[in-house]
This record gives C-alpha cells, sequence and structure tokens, in this order.
C-alpha cells in the first residue's frame, strides 16, 4: 500500500502557510506516496485547489485524518485536530511543544509519532531542511519592508529638485539568518548599515553584505550572544557601548533568540529614550519576549517619539515563497524517514530524526520536552 500524507488547512490564527507546494506535490507522487490535502488549504497562500491537480482534495480535516499515515503542519495542530488523528499517525512539523504541553499530552494520549523540525539538529546535512534558517530569512527580509513603511524617512540618499536626502542609518543587532538577510535587504534599499554579534566569524559575513561590523571593547566570556547567559557587568558593558550606535540609528533591526528559551534583553528604555524620535525598532524576538524591555508582542507602540514594532508569525506575511521553502524542507527531512519503496522505516540511529524526534508511539524522547513536561505536570499536581 502507497504511503499516504495528509495536508491540512491551518487553523491557527492570522496564519497564511500551508506545508504543501505545487513542485513538492510533484516530487512526492514520483515517489509513489499518495497526497491528500484539505480542501482550501493552499488559498492563503495563492495556491488554489486546482493547483495541486496530483493530489485528491478532501473535504475537512476529519476525513483527511481517516486517510492519512503521515499528517505535514505549519503551526503545531489544534487539540481538536490532534484528537481527531488516528493512532498511530506520524506528524511532522514546528510543533513548539514548549508552547504546547496540551498539544504535547495529547499525542501520547493518541499514541502518535511526531518529528518537530525546529528540534533538527544544525550542521552541513541538514542545510536543506533547517526550517528555522529557511523561514528566519523571510523574517529578516520583511523586517526591512516593515520597517520602511514605518519609518518618517527615506532609507536611501535621494538628490531631489529641494535638495539631498540623506541615506538612513540602519543598526542590526544579530548576524544570524535573519540578522543577515536583514543586512542585505536594509543595502539593497541604499541605508548605512551597521550590525553587531558576539559570535566568531560575525565580522566577515557582516562586511561581506557591505555593512559595517560593530566591534566592542568590552570583555566578554562568552562568545555567543544566543545561548549564553551573560553576567550583570557584561551586560551593562554591552549596553554602555552599543548605546552610543544604537542613539544614532534611524532604524534598529533585533534578531537575538533561541528556540524554547526567553529571548535576551538587549534594548533597555534607558537606550530607547538616547533614540532620535522617529527612529524605529522592529524586533523579530517580540514572541521569545523580545530583545527589547518595552517591545509588546504583535502591537506597535510608541515611547518618547520612538516607534518599537513587536511582529509575530512574519514568515506568514510572505506565504508563497514561505509555503515553498517549508514544503521543500519537509520533502527533504521526509527523506530520511522513508526506504527506496517509500514506506515509513525511519532510522532510529540517524542523529537527524533521533534529534527531531519529539514521540514516538506516543512517548515523548525528546529529552528537554520530556523535562518540561514532567515540570509542567509537577507544578499541576
Amino acid at each position: 500500500m502507497p504511503l499516504k500524507l495528509g495536508i491540512p488547512r491551518e487553523t491557527a490564527a492570522g496564519e497564511k502557510r500551508v506545508s504543501m507546494d505545487p513542485k513538492v506535490l510533484t516530487q512526492l507522487t514520483k515517489l509513489g506516496i499518495r497526497v491528500f490535502i484539505e480542501k482550501g488549504a493552499g488559498e492563503l497562500s495563492f495556491f488554489d485547489d486546482d493547483s495541486f491537480k496530483e493530489a485528491i482534495i478532501v473535504e475537512d480535516m476529519k476525513e483527511l485524518s481517516d486517510v492519512s499515515d503521515v499528517i505535514w503542519c505549519v503551526q503545531p495542530p489544534s487539540l481538536e485536530q490532534v484528537n481527531g488523528m488516528r493512532e498511530g499517525t506520524v506528524l511532522i512539523g514546528t510543533l513548539m511543544a514548549h508552547k504546547n504541553i496540551a498539544m504535547l499530552k495529547a499525542l501520547e494520549d493518541k499514541k502518535i509519532s511526531s518529528f518537530s523540525m525546529e528540534l533538527i539538529p544544525q550542521n552541513s546535512r541538514t542545510q536543506s531542511m533547517d526550517v528555522l534558517s529557511s523561514q528566519a530569512s523571510i523574517t529578516g527580509y520583511k523586517s526591512v519592508i516593515i520597517a520602511a513603511d514605518l519609518a518618517p524617512k527615506f532609507f536611501p540618499m535621494l538628490t531631489t529638485a529641494t535638495g539631498t536626502m540623506r541615506p538612513s542609518k540602519v543598526v542590526v543587532i544579530g548576524a544570524n539568518t535573519a540578522g543577515l538577510q536583514a543586512i542585505a535587504t536594509a543595502k539593497r534599499l541604499g541605508a548605512i548599515v551597521e550590525a553587531y554579534d558576539f559570535k566568531p566569524g560575525s565580522k566577515q559575513l557582516i562586511e561581506s553584505l557591505g555593512a559595517k561590523a560593530i566591534e566592542l571593547e568590552a570583555s566578554v566570556l562568552s562568545d555567543d550572544i544566543y545561548t549564553t547567559e551573560l553576567s550583570e557587568n557584561e551586560k551593562n558593558q554591552q549596553q554602555k557601548e552599543l548605546s552610543d550606535y544604537i542613539a544614532d540609528a534611524d532604524i534598529l533591526i533585533t534578531t537575538a533568540s533561541v528556540t524554547g528559551k526567553v529571548a535576551p534583553k538587549i534594548i533597555s528604555q534607558n537606550m530607547v529614550q538616547m533614540m532620535k524620535a522617529g527612529s524605529v525598532i522592529i524586533d523579530l524576538a517580540a514572541e521569545d519576549g523580545g530583545n527589547c524591555s518595552l517591545t509588546k508582542a504583535g502591537k506597535t507602540i510608541s515611547h518618547q517619539g520612538v516607534i518599537i514594532h513587536g511582529p509575530v508569525n512574519v514568515a506568514s506575511q510572505v506565504p508563497t515563497h514561505a509555503s515553498q521553502m517549508y514544503a521543500k524542507n519537509l520533502f527533504n527531512f521526509m527523506t530520511l524517514l522513508i526506504d527506496s519503496n517509500s514506506d515509513y522505516v525511519p532510522n532510529f540511529e540517524d542523529e537527524i530524526v533521533i534529534g527531531a524526534l519529539l514521540t514516538k508511539d506516543g512517548e515523548v524522547m525528546h529529552e528537554g520536552t520530556l523535562e518540561l513536561l514532567n515540570k509542567t505536570l509537577g507544578e499541576k499536581s
């Protein structure tokens, strides 16, 4: 029997992506995998049902769950969706179990095996299936477009009949995937760009994109702003030295976050108050608590004339390309779970497979998630 793959319509508020793309559908069909897609699943990504001619369109999630051996998703499924899945179904998506303990319990109860794409270890083998990087590249690009829309100034230098308009200065905190894409996009729009990151090699990456690398004199024990907690002295020194650069910025874009952890607070209220009226802060870590102490997730606020925007689910604002990239990531990961006959036979000795494994037959396998689950259940008892 051919493997049956289900693609549901996403139900999370504001989600426009879908976990399938017509080109990926063709690749799956060539492997002998039968694909079932819930009616209208791709509409918000501008893929109508006719775009998926090689798939079987089903009316609703119940029908999809009844026929699917494997289900792909973008956002974590709702409890109703999980409870409607057949026992033994395999679920693959960005499940973010640390934020969805109730969903995790439902996966246990239904004995569902699941792979969470954000848990895939990052190395040379996983670049083609790294959903965090693919979606972050979109987020970085879009952050600059949002900033340009909110800013009261042009990004490029413009010479007009009324005089020359100076270019905006953009400061980017974080040379991760989102940060590098933000740098590149801001440069394309003609801004003067400066960027900062602790990580070794960041200076070369930043400068390769034509931006100026901010180098601090602060003695920092850690070389990674994203995963290591800085001492109070290190934080204070970092903020003191960054303040001068930030105060001079027209646009500040912050990108420092780690999956499963609260985002580091890098921009204090005092630093915001040093910025010029009309300056814009785009805090891409808003969903994880924000890099700026004043950020409110999903809100745009003004503090003493400084505009602070905390966007959420930014990749969904570019749904067509985001869906194409996401579906390709899922396809590349899926190839590790099937054999030459396209039967589901995952190799649980593969570091990538075991790294992404969240639950197996309902049992929580990911160590960090299991600790969080036990802690949460202990607090409730």
